[in-house]
Formats: structure tokens, C-alpha cells, sequence
């Protein structure tokens, strides 16, 4: 279960304004809470070969290498050109086109026909290997390198990429807290799922193209009709008078791109109305907007953590050493405890 970013930074905000301390922004929040991500999720693989070293122990809930592998399986992937059509190129060495796995962050395993786990290696075992008869890789017990993005696998029979599987960990997605602005000027939280190529959900089309003529005053749902390949999308309409209206996006769709044009049907906006035509502009979309949000993809019981560090970057964005040396004390006390 994700750590919902609304709360998370509703928290933080109401911790900072307890005693008046000071505010947040949304993109010193956005920029903040990447970074606290990223530092947790970087975390994890230290903590592991910590635990890894202890003493560890059977109980249900308190086995601690289980908890961090627990926390790891948001981010476990395992694919082949099946699953992503075009994820591994070439013919040995294999390609892995970071176009396509476009958040690959650690490789993990690589196997052969998806049951023939290969061996990691480096360059000068594999020299030390191929000495032997006994110790050559086979198709049965195949090893691979890894280097500048390449795998090469060993022996050099395996040509067929589909062939090739791979377990990986993910980059987490960028934190994002959506919102629009209200009518006085506030902040007003999106929960619509982050997409680069959606809609604003709430947004306002403000590129009338053609403009309204014979609008009666009133609020309407227009049909339309659309010049690209976009589906799904709706529309509310407020006119305020003949040849003023606002057009509202209240079902956002999907597959519409910049440049696409939505025409109004006649008679949509009152009687003997035309038009109006919308070309829509990057400033509609999720990608050029603040419209959207992303939570975070940490595991739920990082949810105290995030907001300590959250906090402690707060301090300094706002100049309180207070606050960064109650956070950092805080976080402290919280690793010690997971470590120990």
C-alpha cells in the first residue's frame, strides 16, 4: 500500500503551522518529498546486508530481513520481450533498451528460456572459466557480464533475445502533489492520477480557437466532435453570455495529444449557438500543468519516516534550526530502532 502524498503533506503543513513557523510551497513539497524517497528506497539495500549480518529470528511480524524485503517488492520486476515486446535487443550481446524498461535501477537476476538462472560474472572470471572444460558455461548453466548497459551471455550460442529474461528493481515514481488554484487563490488538491498525456481533470480549455456565437446564458454537458484519436473525454459548459463561455474538463479521457481539436456541435449551448472550436495546448495536459498527483510508492509503514524528513528539510527551506534538529533527532531514534 502506497503512502498517500495528500496526507502526507496536509501533516507537514499542519506541523509547520502549529506555532506559525512557516509554509511549505507545493514544489519546494514536490521537490522535497523526491529527495526523501530517493533517500529511503536508496536505504533499503544497506539495511538489508545490515540485517543480513545480524542475529536474525523466526517470529511472524519482527523478522526484520523479511520487513525490508517486504518493503522491496513494490519495486521487483521481472520481464522479457513477452511481457514488454522490445525490452532486450541484439543477438548476444543483448541490449537493454532503457526507452522501453524506462525505470530500471538495479538488475537483479538474468535467466535463460526463463528456467536457466545464469551466474553474474566479471571480465576476469569469465577468462578464468573458459580455461577449464569443467567450469565452461553451457546453455544449462549459463553466466553473463553486465557492462555500459550490455549483457553479454556466455555461451555465446544464446543469440535468441527473447530468450533472455530479467528480474530488476524499479525507480520509484516522482512524488507529485497535484492541484489547481482556487477562485481565492488557494491550493486546491488534484487526486487524479498523475499521467505526462492526460487531461487536466477540473481544467479549464481556455484556446478557443473559433469563438461561441449565439450562446444563451446558462450551463450545459455539450456533445462534440474531435480531430484526433481521444476517447472518453467530457465537457461542461458555462455561458455567461453570447459570445462568452467557459469549457470545463470533467472526464478527462484518454489518447488526446497537443494540437487535437474539439469542436462543439450546434445548438449545444442554447439555440442557434455555433461553435466554439478548441485546439488544445500543452498547458491542458498533466505535463505542462500542476494537475496531477503521485503518491508515494513506499511501503505505508514509512509514513512517520517520510514526514520526519519531510520536516527536517522544511527547517532549512524556512531557516528553523529547531525543527531540523527535533526531525533529525527523530529520524535517528526511529533507524536506530529498525537497525539495532
Amino acid at each position: 500500500m502506497a503512502v498517500n502524498v495528500d496526507i502526507v503533506y496536509k501533516t507537514v503543513l499542519l506541523i509547520l503551522n502549529q506555532q506559525q513557523r512557516g509554509y511549505m510551497t507545493p514544489d519546494e513539497f514536490n521537490k522535497t518529498a523526491i529527495q526523501v524517497q530517493s533517500t529511503i528506497f536508496e536505504g533499503y539495500a544497506s539495511d538489508l546486508n545490515q540485517q543480513y549480518r545480524l542475529p536474525d529470528n523466526d517470529t511472524e511480524y519482527g523478522d526484520r530481513v523479511k520487513n525490508i524485503e517486504q518493503k522491496l517488492q513494490f519495486f521487483q520486476k521481472y520481464i522479457n520481450n513477452t511481457s514488454i515486446p522490445g525490452a532486450i535487443t541484439g543477438t548476444n550481446p543483448f541490449t537493454i533498451d532503457t526507452t522501453v524498461v524506462t525505470d530500471l535501477y538495479r538488475l537483479g537476476s538474468v535467466m535463460y528460456q526463463g528456467v536457466q538462472l545464469g551466474q553474474y560474472s566479471q571480465r576476469n572470471e569469465v577468462t578464468q572459466l573458459f580455461l577449464s572444460p569443467l567450469t565452461q558455461p553451457t546453455e544449462k548453466f549459463p553466466i553473463y557480464l553486465y557492462e555500459s548497459g550490455q549483457l553479454f551471455v556466455f555461451p555465446n550460442t544464446i543469440t535468441t533475445p527473447g530468450d533472455i529474461n530479467i528480474s530488476y528493481l524499479a525507480t520509484p515514481s516522482l512524488v507529485r502533489w497535484g492541484y489547481s488554484q482556487g477562485a481565492l487563490g488557494q491550493y486546491v488538491y488534484d487526486s487524479t492520477i498523475y499521467g505526462a498525456n492526460l487531461l487536466n481533470n477540473s481544467g479549464t480549455l481556455t484556446n478557443l480557437t473559433t469563438p461561441l456565437a449565439g450562446g444563451v446564458i446558462g450551463s450545459y454537458t455539450p456533445t462534440f466532435t474531435t480531430s484526433g484519436a481521444g476517447i472518453g473525454l467530457a465537457l461542461s459548459a458555462n455561458v455567461t453570455a453570447p459570445t462568452v463561455v467557459t469549457i470545463t474538463v470533467t472526464t478527462p479521457g484518454t489518447g488526446f495529444a497537443v494540437g487535437d481539436t474539439i469542436t462543439i456541435n450546434p445548438n449545444q449551448l442554447g439555440g442557434g449557438s455555433t461553435g466554439p472550436v478548441i485546439t488544445l495546448t500543452a498547458a491542458d495536459f498533466n505535463s505542462g500543468s500542476t494537475y496531477g498527483s503521485t503518491n508515494f510508492e513506499l511501503d505505508i509503514s514509512e509514513q512517520t519516516e517520510i514526514i520526519l524528513r519531510i520536516l527536517a528539510y522544511a527547517g532549512v527551506i524556512i531557516q528553523d534550526p529547531s525543527i531540523v534538529q527535533m526531525a533529525s533527532q527523530a529520524v535517528a531514534t526511529e533507524d536506530a530502532n529498525e537497525k539495532s
